[in-house]
């Protein structure tokens, strides 16, 4: 007997259609509670936290792994700080974003319909969407996404669409959104929105700075230059009334964890939730990412009472035997160093990143600022790429350390960039490789700006080549940076006939495999 194909994220719904056969279906399946019809507040908060949860956790094992944030103590061949890593890896993120994209999707249908029409949760929706697709897409190239998430129309084996396409309605379902929130005639529920609690202007910048984002992304693409060009001008310059962005750490995308050890509240940071203590210190920070903090004397690993007991160390950095010191990545198996400088568990400082109220980032305000600055840079628009450049970075630390200034023009800031040698330098090429440039000093401060968010810190660093990171002796794939996660492995028999047409688009399933914005 031939089994039927089942693509994932329908997997549920097709035990449901054979439960259907059942005897006594209407009466026996008739819900009295109308779970069945929920309203938009019911779906949103269990989507994005466990979006959250699902990005903070890969961010910890698999990103900060690649670039150099943390390394495993590890003798295993298979080890994602040496490149080498199993195919199964790509499993955990394709099935959780896809799960809940089937929720995104959902609250919009459900709030466009008569019952319950409001256009603030459509807004949100189609944001929430467009993080979860351009994570997709950014991860594995190509994706399911027209015919995605459609098992209730019979969509089983959906089609994986083109990344250059799939931006572009990313890009529309954005302009939708913006002017859907533009209206400002319906609420959120405060308790239904884990992020902004009801702020529909907040949501409305966090699409409009999500769009910077993604133009950037693929504005080195010619086919789309122009067009991406244009609209960063557009956002950032000429119609900045029609397309609020973020513009302070206030408005910045986070979720508000509120809980602290206690493992039943549903807003209690997965780190605590998802690893015990002994798992969360067991990686060593990189010399790469803490060497660089302990030489700026920066604010968010001082250990002094400098900015108040309650300001110590907020990354939640435990100093290693000879203060903030690292462990070098990409050491051959059997060359392993003696364990340094490490993140806090939540029974080790109250200071601790694992149980920290701050660690659910989705995009921050500095973000915005780093995008202005090149955008400036590059001369797409007109302003001041220096001033960008330190409300950056001192908005940034303030992210952490909420005492430290975010008045560019404060002695305490101007000291810091003296101390840090941070200054900018309008006449440092524009890029120069791994060489003193424009793009390696904005790139550098995003690979801190971005600290735990999702995934990133690898797309800028495929985008840019920055930061260029050591390469160590023990590193395999030819000391190539993944570009790519490969497609899961079930996807091949799943959904085979769409997975082959994909890949002779794409050019190969592998790790090598460039995606579009990433193509010359």
């Amino acid at each position: 007997m031939v089994m039927k194909k089942i693509f994932i994220g329908f997997l549920p719904l097709f035990f449901l259609l054979l439960s259907s056969c059942e005897h006594n279906f209407e009466e026996v399946n008739t819900d009295p509670i109308s779970v069945l019809d929920p309203a938009p507040e019911k779906l949103l908060a269990p989507a994005i936290v466990n979006m959250a949860k699902a990005n903070m956790l890969r961010n910890r094992n698999f990103n900060n792994e690649l670039m150099q944030v943390t390394v495993y103590q590890s003798e295993d061949e298979n080890a994602v700080f040496r490149y080498d890593f199993r195919p199964t890896w790509a499993d955990y993120t394709w099935n959780a974003w896809y799960s809940e994209l089937t929720n995104f999707r959902d609250i919009y249908q459900i709030a466009s319909t008569e019952k319950y029409e409001n256009t603030a949760y459509k807004g949100v929706a189609l944001i929430n969407e467009v993080w979860a697709f351009s994570l997709l897409t950014d991860t594995y190239g190509d994706v399911p996404y027209t015919e995605a998430n459609r098992g209730k129309e019979g969509i089983m084996e959906p089609k994986f669409d083109r990344q250059k396409d799939i931006y572009l309605s990313l890009f529309e379902k954005l302009e939708e959104a913006n002017s859907l929130l533009a209206q400002n005639k319906d609420e959120i529920v405060p308790l239904s929105d884990p992020i902004y609690a009801g702020n529909v202007d907040h949501w409305r910048r966090f699409g409009n700075s999500l769009y910077l984002r993604l133009l950037l992304r693929v504005s080195s693409k010619d086919e789309v230059k122009v067009q991406v060009t244009t609209k960063i001008k557009d956002i950032l310059q000429d119609n900045t009334l029609k397309y609020p962005i973020f513009e302070n750490n206030g408005q910045s995308a986070t979720v508000k964890w509120t809980g602290d050890v206690v493992t039943t509240d549903p807003f209690t940071n997965p780190y605590v939730i998802g690893l015990r203590e002994a798992d969360f210190t067991i990686a060593s920070l990189c010399n790469f990412f803490i060497l660089k903090l302990d030489e700026w004397n920066d604010p968010r690993i001082d250990i002094s009472n400098k900015y108040g007991k309650d300001a110590r160390n907020r990354l939640g950095i435990a100093p290693g035997s000879s203060g903030f010191l690292g462990v070098d990545s990409g050491y051959e198996p059997g060359g392993k160093e003696l364990k340094q400088s490490y993140f806090y568990s939540f029974g080790g400082s109250e200071f601790s990143l694992q149980k920290s109220k701050l660690a659910g980032i989705l995009m921050t305000y500095a973000e915005v600022e780093l995008i202005k600055t090149e955008a400036i840079a590059k001369g797409w628009i007109q302003g001041d790429a220096a001033e960008s450049y330190y409300k950056a970075i001192t908005n940034s630390i303030n992210y952490w350390v909420p005492q430290f200034t975010t008045d560019i023009n404060n002695q305490e800031f101007a000291d810091y960039v003296a101390t840090a040698g941070l200054q900018w330098d309008d006449n440092l090429p524009l890029d120069a490789g791994d060489a003193a440039s424009k793009m390696a000093n904005i790139q550098l401060q995003k690979y801190y700006v971005l600290f735990l968010t999702d995934f990133q810190q690898w797309f800028e660093q495929r985008r840019t080549g920055h930061p260029v990171l050591p390469k160590g002796a023990g590193l395999r794939n030819g000391g190539k940076m993944p570009v790519r996660l490969n497609y899961p492995v079930y996807i091949q028999s799943a959904n085979a006939q769409n997975y082959r047409d994909a890949v002779k688009n794409m050019g190969a399933d592998d790790i090598n495999t460039l995606v579009w914005w990433q193509k010359p």
